[in-house]
């Protein structure tokens, strides 16, 4: 859209909504401030369990994959950091992992351990009946801490493969017991600036039971650690039909939402482009999120994560795609007249409560977002400003060239040399 034709529909939206009692500039520079993380192994090469899809282009190290998330902040304005998974972004100074992310605009944010890929997690991680085992979990869980305290992190973000196939398998109150001793040696490891935050999924890959299934498991366990830990929700990790909306209010009311993967979903753990399938449920999820964040006896320091897999996606334009879809769904929300909908549900006048929701919903918000774009010096058009600048030509020259010899690794899960219990 031409810039002229975006701030003559925002002037004409402005005297709409301002009818309503909707400062459109207001909302304008609010959806600015929206913070996202995108995840790093996103734009590596990646896959399903029958195979992986290479991209020429795809980054070979975690610098050039820094370098690729930069590109989305910079026509998006709204992804300042880079989520870094730590067995596959391995680095030998993380320092200067930081230093390059700066020099490009950026941050390194949540720190994510891996305890599902090595051999020696078949039967778990912190779960496992072998007392070593449970040790190198927690010790890599503890490396992962050290390096946040390295580049300034914040954010511990655990999720748990832990689980079993099959009945009679393990003793479930066993891997529990387990389970809230490793957490609490590594939530007593943590400095004061860092937040513990725990993921549950309902399956995949165990099936017959995952030992933290849900979001009552991931409550449970963050509240008896402290104020420091609370439950990561992942939008892909629910059974069909389950309400999303109402467990981040729940979770924020009791002060325990600590933040998002965001991704999409058509059947399982699907790790889609966000908003691709399901974008009311995604704007029903904003409603909640600002109307915690309205409440200042409520905390609001979320941490707003992209978790997906562009498959068969351009990686980089995948991520700017779900950014923006993000923050559309966040414009429309703060588009809700509070006011007239808190008079519609005290006087149960469901009627008139959802087309309060839905006036929302159904509002367009892309000229809301260009203006507020251009205001910060940015194109309108964050997909279409990535694909002009030609960035995809240069890195595609530049490796499939071969490769740089891979970094040594300096965190991986300790080995264990045989089974002790």
């Amino acid at each position: 859209m031409a810039r002229k034709n975006a701030e003559a529909l925002f002037k004409i939206l402005q005297e709409d909504w301002a009818e309503r009692g909707i400062d459109l500039d207001a909302v304008a520079a609010k959806a600015m401030q929206l913070k996202i993380e995108t995840p790093s192994w996103a734009y590596a090469n990646c896959g399903t369990r029958f195979g992986v899809v290479k991209d020429p282009a795809a980054p070979r190290d975690a610098y050039e994959k820094v370098a690729d998330a930069a590109q989305v902040h910079k026509v998006t304005g709204i992804t300042p950091a880079v989520a870094v998974h730590v067995l596959w972004d391995s680095v030998p100074d993380w320092s200067d992992l930081q230093r390059h992310a700066v020099g490009q605009g950026i941050r390194i944010g949540a720190i994510n351990p891996n305890l599902f890929t090595e051999p020696q997690y078949k039967f778990g991680s912190i779960c496992n009946s072998d007392r070593a085992i449970r040790r190198a979990a927690v010790d890599n869980m503890k490396a992962c801490v050290d390096i946040g305290r390295e580049v300034g992190s914040k954010v511990l973000s655990l999720w748990f493969a832990d689980g079993t196939n099959y009945p009679g398998q393990a003793d479930f109150r066993a891997r529990r017991a387990w389970m809230d001793e490793c957490l609490r040696e590594v939530y007593v490891h943590m400095p004061s600036s860092m937040r513990m935050l725990i993921e549950y999924k309902l399956f995949e890959p165990a099936f017959y039971h995952t030992d933290i299934a849900d979001w009552g498991i991931a409550y449970v366990l963050s509240k008896k650690l402290g104020e420091r830990a609370q439950v990561l929700i992942d939008l892909g990790h629910h059974a069909h039909g389950t309400n999303i909306p109402w467990i981040v209010s729940t979770l924020i009311t009791e002060k325990k939402l600590g933040g998002f993967h965001f991704n999409d979903r058509k059947y399982a753990d699907d790790d889609l482009t966000t908003g691709c399938m399901n974008p009311y449920e995604l704007f029903l999820i904003f409603h909640e999120l600002v109307t915690g964040m309205g409440d200042p006896a409520l905390g609001s320091d979320f941490a707003f994560m992209i978790d997906e897999m562009p498959v068969i996606k351009p990686r980089i334009e995948s991520m700017i795609q779900s950014a923006v879809n993000l923050q559309e769904a966040y414009a429309k929300a703060l588009l809700i007249d509070r006011a007239r909908l808190t008079e519609a549900q005290e006087r149960n006048k469901i009627i008139d409560a959802e087309e309060v929701i839905r006036a929302a919903w159904t509002a367009d918000v892309k000229p809301v977002l260009e203006v507020a774009r251009m205001r910060q010096g940015l194109d309108p058009d964050p997909l279409g400003a990535y694909r002009r600048g030609g960035y995809y030509g240069k890195i595609l020259a530049e490796r499939s060239q071969a490769a740089p010899a891979p970094a040594k690794k300096t965190v991986r899960a300790k080995p264990v040399a045989g089974r002790r219990r």
